[in-house]
């Protein structure tokens, strides 16, 4: 029997059984974020391809705007708030994208997220210049019912109330077009 010293012992196992680990470990993390993410900004959400849930909520100016009276037509439902960055980003591009749709085009709609400061959301409004209706969800029940977790938001909805797209984050024109396309608008 021959002893061996700590120097002449040899790591048990090939070097691939060192790295398998680390191998799996990256592999899974590529299928999470494919599986996640559908190119440009895309998440694939818990409501693609389920019916939308139903909203009645109010305007900044008193009036009210439910999902129903939208049936018919495509739907950018955008969850913001006045204190959000990446809002005041977006802000321009969905102005721009409901100045150019006609009555019968798609539907821009707005509903303020966890934003108490009224006249702060009113501002918001008036330096966008925001002519898409705004909505209150003062008990976010309509965010709760949307799986919403943050600002901005937005789902894709078609015309015939299918959610179709999701977004997380600012949208920017190329995320926007993707999100339309799925809901056979153009931009």
């Amino acid at each position: 029997m021959t002893l061996q010293t700590p120097s002449t012992l040899q790591p048990p196992g090939s070097p691939l059984r060192r790295l398998l680990p680390p191998l799996i470990a990256a592999a899974l993390v590529v299928a999470l974020g494919v599986g996640l993410f559908r190119g440009n900004g895309q998440v694939q959400g818990p409501l693609v391809g389920k019916p939308a849930p139903a909203f009645t909520l109010q305007t900044l100016d008193g009036g009210t705007v439910s999902l129903a009276t939208l049936s018919g037509r495509p739907v950018v439902l955008n969850f913001w708030a006045s204190w959000c960055v990446p809002c005041r980003q977006e802000a321009p591009l969905l102005r721009d994208l409901s100045e150019r749709q006609t009555a019968s085009g798609v539907a821009v709609i707005g509903v303020v997220f966890s934003d108490k400061n009224l006249a702060a959301v009113k501002a918001f409004v008036q330096e966008f210049s925001l002519a898409y209706p705004s909505l209150l969800d003062p008990t976010l029940s309509t965010a709760i019912a949307y799986g919403v977790s943050g600002v901005p938001e937005t789902f894709f909805i078609d015309k015939g109330g299918t959610v179709r797209g999701y977004d997380q984050g600012a949208l920017t024109a190329a995320r926007l077009k993707t999100g339309l396309d799925t809901i056979g608008v153009t931009f």
